[in-house]
């Protein structure tokens, strides 16, 4: 069947409008139940600080106990702490009630496996036939029980900081931290506290409605006069969920992913802490960043767009650092997927380290030209037909054998959004912008 409800990262769409409804949630607490849960015959549950995630939550605790498991509440807490301790928990899978770095109206649910993992398109889709189909047979089901964890956050905290050895790590550092009215609002700031930090806080005041507004990585502008006024060395901004991270330096200027996850793969393999010899990053990265890991004596591999790929192929390759362009740094020998502050304090520890201000150490490399656009649509039935269009299938194979060899094209339709990237990188500017060009216009037809 084709893939309609379950995206790159789950199910996502506005509170209360199908499939972000309480309807939909009973049905997928009640698949994943049947389908999931057949061994422990247990579930945990985590959201973000949205107004609707309490709604979401018990829609899926009532499918899952209707189901006959057992389902343990997390409250809130970031995503990368619910992978993170989903193996210690006991349970055939956990459920993350989050739109990530979505406004407050938008709600989603992700889904991850007994070991911390993301599910399989091939679990999802039969969750997904399951649904649509309205399958469902409970007869027989002992309804199951419901309880809380309230120790969660601590064992998640034993392992986010597992690479600190000792007591005030970040003394003499100033830095602002952006919570995006999110996950992190408590726990971060006082985290870095508590390793000696100076810390300012903004974006820390969660009421339902003001997650990712005005704030966090997808508005960093605040972080960064907030920076250049406090005189601060760096800023941090994570997202509602807290698994990606944009940093600025002292002057309050964005320092690019790329050169983020080069610093800490270089730093941790100056350190003797890095396994294997390898970074993964995505097609969406700049192509600078493969010559850079290069010039290291380490190999580079490029992935499709999404922390799932590039997640898969770290663990094939065995390396400790990759990410995304978005802000998504994964550090996998301290987590199972993008963590927002185990990366701020790796660049913190880093920072320190060198001795240097930020604006001393990046960039690290210069970034080859390259145009970005991210064109808004409709709705992903758009984003489909679009990416589809012959005509613009056309000029995107044309742009893609102008630059072989020599630079690379790339469309991509969010799994998320509503929304088609377009990026175009090269050695010549002045082809990279009328290859990029020629490619948007033709997808503007369809806005």
């Amino acid at each position: 069947m084709t893939k309609k409800l379950f995206g790159t990262d789950g199910v996502r769409g506005v509170a209360n409008v199908y499939p972000m409804t309480a309807e939909f949630a009973v049905k997928l607490g009640m698949a994943c139940g049947l389908e999931v849960c057949r061994h422990k015959k247990r579930a945990a549950i985590g959201r973000d600080t949205r107004v609707s995630g309490e709604m979401l939550e018990a829609a899926l605790t009532a499918g899952l106990t209707a189901a006959g498991v057992e389902v343990v509440r997390l409250g809130v807490l970031p995503t990368p702490a619910v992978t993170s301790i989903t193996p210690e928990l006991g349970v055939d899978m956990s459920l993350m009630i989050t739109a990530s770095h979505n406004p407050y109206q938008d709600n989603g649910i992700k889904l991850i496996t007994a070991e911390g993992d993301k599910f399989s398109d091939e679990i999802t889709n039969r969750l997904e036939e399951m649904i649509v189909a309205d399958r469902f047979d409970l007869e027989g089901c002992q309804p199951g029980t419901v309880s809380e964890n309230k120790e969660a956050i601590v064992l998640y905290l034993e392992k986010a900081k597992s690479f600190i050895n000792a007591d005030y790590p970040l003394k003499g550092l100033r830095v602002v931290l952006d919570c995006a009215n999110g996950v992190f609002s408590e726990i971060m700031p006082q985290v870095f506290k508590n390793l000696g930090a100076g810390v300012i806080v903004i974006g820390n005041q969660p009421d339902g409605c003001n997650i990712n507004r005005d704030c966090g990585s997808q508005h960093p502008e605040k972080m960064f006069e907030t920076v250049r006024n406090a005189h601060a060395h760096l800023g941090i901004a994570v997202d509602g969920d807290g698994d990606r991270i944009i940093v600025c330096n002292e002057k309050g200027e964005k320092v690019a992913s790329e050169q983020l996850i080069a610093f800490l793969a270089k730093t941790l393999k100056e350190e003797g802490k890095y396994q294997g010899n390898a970074v993964v990053s995505t097609v969406l990265s700049n192509t600078a960043l493969e010559r850079y890991i290069r010039s290291l004596g380490m190999d580079y591999y490029s992935t499709k767009v999404g922390e799932r790929a590039v997640i898969v192929k770290m663990r094939e390759v065995g390396c400790s650092i990759g990410g995304e362009e978005s802000g998504h740094i994964v550090a996998a020998d301290y987590g199972k997927t993008g963590d927002g502050m185990v990366t701020a304090l790796l660049l913190s520890l880093g920072l320190l380290q060198s001795g240097k201000k930020m604006s001393e150490i990046f960039p690290l490399f210069a970034f080859d030209p390259f145009v970005f656009v991210n064109l808004r649509v409709a709705d992903r039935e758009v984003v489909r037909q679009a990416v589809k269009d012959e005509r613009v299938q056309s000029v995107v194979k044309a742009a893609e054998e102008k630059m072989a060899g020599i630079g690379r094209v790339v469309l991509h339709p969010s799994g998320t959004e509503p929304l088609i990237r377009v990026w175009v990188s090269g050695s010549d500017e002045m082809t990279v912008r009328e290859l990029s060009e020629s490619i948007v216009n033709e997808i503007k037809r369809f806005q």
